[in-house]
């Protein structure tokens, strides 16, 4: 009797660590399927790739007044995905949770003023570069600001997650040197934009782009000023899993098309007046 109990509890227990094990395989062969196998068939199944953007990110991707999606990013991967047969579905991120919304399949490229750099690397598979832009330092003409040493002590605005913000972070900066503080983070640069216009900032580090298309389209742009940053220039990339090689593969054929036809400085004229740089 005793013998019996003693069996059927290692029996339990056996049956229990079968299961633990059996769990754990199912969990890596999903994290790998996920993470590391190339989604081409599936892409290619209902010819659709999702896109995370940050949806107030202008002129790269961004709503017009009835709410349309546009933006240079968004007309470029339309036409670069025509290309190679495939629609774009658009999905609205979190700029902050980018790489997690990418590495957990909620989509499966990142297209808006994405720009590369080392440590992004290390989390996905860029496409070549197709555009370049660099940090500018937007500020407002009664700040009396006029040079990056005047930033000494003052407030400065940032958005989570950016390349602007990552550089500044980094050991040894030298502005991050010059302001004496971390920056006040913001989800969305036109927060942060806003907040400079009231008064609750002093200056927003922000990319070159966006600040010129935005001070653009205020009411009044000559109060505002554009103070250039020592960061370098940014290229910008689409970001892919490292698994997805054949849509990385696809994606760097299209946006070569893109280039060689024209379509690119079509679109760049449309949101910058220029021919694409």
């Amino acid at each position: 009797m005793i013998k019996s109990k003693i069996n059927w509890r290692r029996q339990i227990i056996g049956n229990g660590l079968v299961i633990i094990v059996l769990a754990l395989i199912g969990g890596f062969f999903w994290y790998r399927s996920v993470h590391s196998q190339d989604t081409w068939r599936q892409v290619t199944a209902d010819k659709t790739v999702v896109i995370g953007v940050d949806d107030t990110f202008v002129p790269m991707g961004f709503r017009d007044k009835s709410g349309k999606l546009i933006g240079y990013d968004v007309d470029l991967a339309r036409a670069s995905l025509k290309k190679i047969g495939l629609k774009a579905k658009f999905q609205p991120i979190d700029w902050s949770m980018k790489e997690t919304e990418l590495k957990t399949g909620h989509i499966d490229m990142i297209w808006n003023g994405y720009t590369i750099n080392s440590d992004r690397k290390k989390k996905v598979a860029f496409s070549n570069p197709y555009h370049h832009d660099r940090q500018v330092i937007v500020t407002m003409k009664n700040q009396q600001i006029n040079k990056l040493s005047d930033l000494k002590g003052k407030r400065l605005g940032a958005q989570t997650g950016s390349s602007g913000l990552l550089t500044y972070t980094e050991k040894g900066n030298s502005l991050r040197k010059i302001v004496g503080s971390d920056a006040q983070q913001y989800d969305t640069f036109d927060k942060a934009l806003n907040d400079l216009q009231v008064g609750r900032l002093n200056a927003v580090l922000i990319d070159a782009d966006y600040a010129g298309y935005y001070i653009a389209h205020e009411k009044d742009p000559e109060a505002f000023k554009i103070i250039q940053t020592n960061f370098g220039t940014d290229s910008y990339g689409v970001g892919m899993r490292k698994g997805d090689a054949t849509l990385r593969n696809k994606v760097n054929e299209a946006l070569a098309q893109v280039k060689k036809d024209g379509t690119i400085d079509k679109i760049s004229q449309r949101y910058f007046g220029t021919d694409n740089k």
